[in-house]
């Protein structure tokens, strides 16, 4: 499936491999829907795009924990273009926190934006989905397919959002509906920057080395490519992909592999 002329909506679009995917999109020819908490941002994005693409891009204020925003950014897609072709889930937020020192409102924060935001936008998009034969993507994470330390919410967040779309998937082979779940590996973004520490607050500064990760502009390609690949499981990087296979072959010393590493972290929480 090419991408160009389609319509492609995606969550999160005001940072990151949101912005990113929103660019990349574009440059293939795809009209957009943008959505994200952050309004001001994210129409002037959207004017970015149109003037550099010749594209139509629209901004639609969205808090993918309300059920009601959801609807209305899926109601604005169909009232400007008639149509929806992608969906991508791809508004996130991450911790770093023990889970025996993170308040319990932490864990649901990060469950309602990563697992619930994707619930009630794929429920109201999937009818129409379901009527182009198109694309319902997940941005999930390796922390999906591994327990990541101090990331307990996040970590049960991704692999909510895994076993969902494995359903998802096989509930559509009939239908046409294509679903992948696409898991980057450590991605240069703010999303560290803005985790919520153990009382809720931002971190405010990765304990991870930014410069040394994939950029979110090669995350972006590679999910644009795997929609018009129709891709069903997209692992983005050479450790991921061992840390699946290690995973299922080697669980016990996986488990000290991950612990040896983020006992190494900047600030690490693992003493």
């Amino acid at each position: 499936m090419k991408l160009n002329n389609k319509v492609i909506i995606i969550t999160g679009a005001s940072s990151g491999i949101g912005k990113a995917m929103a660019m990349e999109f574009a440059s293939r020819g795809a009209n957009l829907v943008l959505g994200a908490r952050q309004y001001v941002t994210l129409c002037e994005i959207a004017q970015d795009i149109e003037k550099e693409f010749n594209i139509k891009a629209i901004a639609v204020a969205c808090d993918v924990t309300k059920e009601d925003d959801c609807a209305l950014l899926i109601k604005q897609a169909l009232i400007t273009f008639g149509r929806i072709d992608v969906l991508i889930n791809n508004a996130g937020i991450t911790m770093r926190a023990l889970f025996k020192d993170a308040d319990i409102d932490v864990l649901k924060r990060v469950m309602d934006v990563n697992f619930w935001g994707m619930i009630y936008c794929t429920k109201h998009a999937l009818p129409e989905i379901v009527k182009s034969k198109g694309s319902i993507v997940g941005i999930s994470s390796i922390a999906g397919y591994k327990g990541l330390p101090g990331r307990t919410g996040y970590s049960a967040s991704k692999f909510a959002m895994n076993g969902f779309l494995d359903s998802l998937r096989v509930e559509n082979l009939k239908t046409g509906v294509h679903v992948m779940t696409a898991s980057p590996g450590f991605t240069a973004s703010n999303i560290r920057n803005v985790a919520l520490s153990k009382n809720g607050s931002p971190q405010g500064e990765s304990s991870l080395e930014e410069d040394k990760m994939m950029t979110a502009e090669e995350v972006a390609k590679l999910i644009a490519n795997g929609i018009e690949n129709r891709t069903r499981t997209l692992v983005m990087t050479g450790q991921g992909k061992l840390t699946v296979l290690l995973n299922k072959l080697l669980p016990s010393f996986l488990d000290k592999m991950v612990y040896n590493v983020f006992s190494k972290e900047k600030d690490a929480l693992l003493k």
